[in-house]
């Protein structure tokens, strides 16, 4: 019981046990030894070897040794230095962010999208965790690509290699180049396949190797002597080039020539380097801040190990950096550093040092990457955001819009179902093998990918990377992928950044991480300087990456995937509304800039869809909320019955795509509930203004459902349509409200009560509309006359059932000009033409008659209201009225009341919809039947019909 009332504080307490299973759910765990088995400690690594390890190995990787003095020789060392300081404070301003969300709550598997996701909701988790994965993915490729640089290096077969000796047994060229990245490759894709844990094994043994190459760095700079070097390449017209360099040993005039830029020719890419190029490749040691992060599923305190080991291995590899830009700034001459990438090599005391170094700092950064892209795809699987169909979509487009394949989508819909088979012990054996097959014939095309088959192991995803990871190494040099690597990492550092600045701004009392060296000032630079950089390096990648990131956005976003994550964006226009709302004073309210807050009471919505939409379109940016009063008593009841009707409600306003609220209220009776609503609904200066009833009469309802598609349409009652509709599908929507109410049924309301209503209103300064045979008005698309100009809205101003009043100015009269003014103003009516009728007695001795309608024609032109006036006599339907009286309910004939219902129906009876003076209901109840069967007389067989009765002043003259 306890998992169906507290399920969150549930889930949340499982999550920090590390286990579901002791919870009575299915584990979240990935277990090493194969898919669906039981893992006994699925969180076992500790804040060092799970956090600070992989990310001091992902920092330094490749850049470390092949790269440091390509940075220092182009840029010299003060601009070296300074892009390691910009670099730095981007990610420090990341990690802080990064530290405030992983210190909030417990983080499941996933890293850096885990903490997106649940931040800024599913269309930003899913966007940016999708990209995130493909950093990764270029992330590992380069480091590949690095590696096998190396190795040719040493073992290539060409003799203009610039490290000298060696076995040089290996043939060079880009295909052999590639074949070497698919052997590394497949080295990491068994990693993979075993699991994290063996990586975290052998991590801090390769730490200790390449914490020894350095040392035997700074130790070669003293012990090893001034040496000069030829450098071999080939240039242009494949004609060979020698250089000349030096390594002098800690020299001030060496340091001296180093301070400044003197960006020149790479020669791996025959391209003129600069410093965004240059900050780019050295961006690229940065982008492993999120190593451990992207371990949260192994860690056993993630909110405790990640902001602490990230902080310390960013302070150590910034150390270790800075030294060694002062380094080889003091003992190497510019063109060593330019024109040979292994120079540390040759410097060594030992060069097996630096190679050894150079190998393991490769492999366990490529490795890491490619276990963190693993961990990112498989929680993308497990949420299910793009489904199964744009898994193959996805695949096709994003490697060939990053990667510019021009291959053709050869394997992209072939089927996937024998990669779910696994072993007695989980492992996906078939799928380990199909995968391998697909990798070694990428180069042939782009496979799709079903998502929910991953959904099954992390080991399935580790497979699916291995493949986009082989498409990377089409690039070929290491060069020419940093670029679109650091772009993608700086949009999704930025997107943390984003993260938690929604979170900060949002004032959520949930969001109280114990990390505090953060504010939104932090957050917000964070983003700034990520944008800015990104486009400071290659504003084409950086175009196409946002550009890609708001496809995926809106794909998400009209997929609508519901979670039980919470939406930021909820949080933020709760904290933005409330503040306005207490700015919208209610004291300062102005007649000029009065609009329409409606309150339309609905019994049932299936016949009641027709008035919805029209009352939709008469509120004009005004409020309008649907009020239904459910009948009981709280002291009789188990429980609220009201509170599980909302998401009903709220689901029938998004399949009419009304912009209304909903309040519902639980009543004795339904005039008791309607006072409730009236007082209640709403908050501050955004209360109703005007109650709009259906009328009470004895007309048979229609079922609006079975005419709509939307809602009688078989097809959109599919199982997962729920999942969108938080829950509420078609069917269960249908089923939810009762059918419509049958002729000779009993009502719930009676004529005293539905009156009582309408004067209750009254005394509440409220306006009051009764809206008659709306079931009637034309829908969309049923007539060409509906947006045409022949369609018109028939105003009667004068109150009918009192012929002695001539007034058509009082506070009454003027709302019902209002009201139709307004719906005329509306972009559905706008064409629609507004006649105002004008009743007089032609045959009275005076001619005021004419004087009033001069007068108002003057008014008319005050208001700047757009309206023909007819003149209709109504001399002989006057002559039926017996008397006037005080009450004059009392002294209408039923001869009066057809002969008014023939006028209108004589000149209205082809109108869209008409504006009747809604009388004042008698004060006694005895009368509310008989003043409902005259307002029935009145308007029967006329059509949809508002019958208003306005008491708030809402025209004004002036300006």
């Amino acid at each position: 019981m306890s998992n169906e009332r507290t399920p969150l504080i549930n889930s949340g307490v499982c999550c920090l046990a590390g286990t579901a299973v002791a919870c009575g759910g299915e584990s979240d765990a990935t277990p090493e030894s194969g898919q669906g088995s039981p893992s006994k400690d699925p969180r076992k690594l500790n804040t060092f070897f799970g956090v600070m390890v992989p990310t001091i190995l992902s920092m330094f990787s490749i850049i470390l040794f092949l790269r440091t003095g390509f940075v220092v020789g182009h840029a010299g060392l003060l601009q070296g230095l300074l892009m390691l300081i910009v670099a730095y404070t981007i990610i420090a301003l990341t990690i802080l962010s990064i530290c405030a969300i992983s210190t909030n709550g417990a983080i499941q598997g996933g890293g850096a999208y885990y903490m997106i996701s649940r931040s800024l909701g599913p269309e930003f988790g899913g966007s940016i965790g999708l990209m995130f994965f493909l950093a990764k993915v270029c992330a590992c490729g380069e480091y590949v690509l690095g590696l096998v640089e190396a190795i040719l290096d040493v073992f290539g077969s060409d003799p203009e290699s610039p490290v000298s000796g060696g076995i040089r047994a290996l043939p060079q060229g880009y295909w052999y180049t590639v074949l070497y990245s698919s052997v590394v490759l497949l080295l990491c894709l068994l990693v993979c396949l075993v699991g994290a844990h063996i990586y975290s094994r052998t991590a801090f043994v390769i730490l200790l190797v390449v914490t020894v190459s350095l040392l035997s760095i700074f130790i070669s700079s003293v012990a090893v002597k001034p040496r000069d070097f030829v450098i071999t390449h080939k240039g242009a017209g494949n004609q060979t080039v020698h250089y000349n360099a030096s390594y002098t040993g800690y020299n001030a005039t060496t340091l001296r020539h180093n301070l400044g830029s003197g960006y020149s020719l790479d020669y791996s890419t025959n391209s003129v380097m600069s410093f965004a190029t240059v900050f780019a490749v050295m961006f690229t040691s940065c982008t492993g801040i999120m190593a451990g992060a992207n371990m949260s599923g192994e860690l056993r305190t993630p909110s405790v190990s990640i902001p602490k080991g990230t902080i310390v291995a960013v302070f150590y590899t910034f150390t270790v950096y800075v030294l060694l830009f002062i380094l080889v700034s003091a003992t190497c001459d510019r063109t060593l550093l330019i024109q040979d990438y292994g120079f540390l090599q040759k410097i060594s005391i030992w060069s097996p040092f630096i190679t050894i170094g150079i190998y393991c700092a490769s492999l366990s950064a490529a490795m890491c990457a490619m276990i963190g892209a693993s961990r990112i795809l498989h929680a993308l699987a497990l949420d299910d955001l793009f489904g199964r169909f744009y898994s193959y979509i996805s695949a096709f487009f994003l490697v060939h819009k990053l990667f510019f394949s021009e291959t053709l989508v050869f394997f992209a819909g072939l089927p996937l179902a024998p990669a779910a088979v696994t072993s007695s012990s989980g492992n996906p054996w078939v799928a380990v093998l199909y995968t391998w097959g697909l990798a070694q014939v990428g180069f042939c095309g782009v496979c799709g990918c079903v998502f929910s088959e991953l959904q099954q192991h992390v080991l399935s995803c580790g497979l699916w990377c291995v493949f986009v990871f082989q498409c990377v190494v089409f690039a070929g040099q290491l060069n020419s992928i940093a670029s679109l690597v650091t772009v993608f990492y700086l949009l999704a550092y930025a997107a943390v950044d984003l993260a938690c600045l929604a979170l900060e701004w949002a004032s959520a009392p949930n969001f109280r991480p114990t990390f505090q060296l953060f504010s939104w000032h932090t957050c917000l630079l964070g983003i700034v300087s990520c944008l800015v950089m990104m486009f400071v390096i290659n504003p084409v990648y950086s175009s196409g990456s946002i550009v890609l990131l708001l496809l995926l956005l809106l794909f998400l976003h009209f997929r609508s995937p519901t979670s039980s994550w919470g939406y930021i964006s909820q949080a933020l226009i709760f904290h933005q509304v409330r503040k306005y709302l207490l700015m919208l004073d209610v004291r300062k309210d102005h007649v000029k800039f009065w609009r329409p807050q409606v309150l339309l009471m609905v019994a049932n919505p299936r016949s009641s869809c027709q008035l919805i939409l029209f009352v939709n379109q008469l509120k004009k940016g005004g409020l309008f909320v649907l009020g239904h009063v459910q009948l009981g008593d709280l002291d009789s009841l188990p429980a609220d019955p009201v509170q599980q009707q909302y998401n009903f409600w709220l689901s029938l306003v998004d399949k009419l795509g009304v912009k209304a609220f909903v309040d519902l209220t639980l009543s004795p009776s339904v005039r008791q509930g309607t006072q409730h609503l009236l007082r209640i609904t709403g908050l501050g200066g955004m209360k109703p203004n005007t109650l709009v009833l259906g009328f009470y009469d004895s007309c048979t309802p229609e079922d609006f459902f079975l005419q709509d598609t939307a809602f009688c349409d078989s097809s959109l009652g599919r199982t997962n349509e729920g999942e969108y509709n938080f829950g509420v599908d078609l069917p269960s929507l249908q089923a939810h409200f009762p059918p419509v109410r049958h002729v000779e049924s009993p009502r719930w309301l009676s004529p005293e009560e539905y009156v009582g209503i309408i004067s209750d209103a009254l005394k509440m300064s409220k306006n009051v509309c009764l809206a008659r045979y709306f079931f009637q008005l034309e829908g969309e698309g049923k007539d060409s006359k509906v947006d045409g100009s022949e369609r018109t809205l028939d105003v009667w101003p004068l109150n009918l059932l009192q012929p002695g009043s001539r007034d058509y100015e009082d506070v009454c009269s003027l709302f019902l000009l209002q009201m139709a003014c307004v719906l005329n103003m509306s972009s559905k009516w706008r064409n629609a033409r507004m006649r105002i009728f004008l009743n007089v007695e032609t045959e009275s001795s005076d001619q005021g008659w004419v004087v009033n309608e001069e007068t108002f024609r003057e008014l008319l032109k005050k208001l700047r209201i757009r309206a023909s006036i007819k003149i209709v006599p109504w001399d002989s339907v006057v002559q039926h009225h017996s008397q006037e009286d005080v009450e004059p309910t009392r002294a209408l004939s039923e001869d009066f009341l057809s002969a008014v219902n023939c006028m209108l129906m004589e000149h209205s009876s082809q109108a869209a919809v008409r504006f009747l003076y809604l009388p004042r209901p008698p004060a006694h109840h005895s009368q509310a039947q008989q003043y409902l069967a005259q307002m029935e007389a009145v308007t029967n067989n006329l059509g949809p019909t508002l019958l208003i009765h306005g008491v708030t002043p809402v025209t004004y003259t002036d300006l």
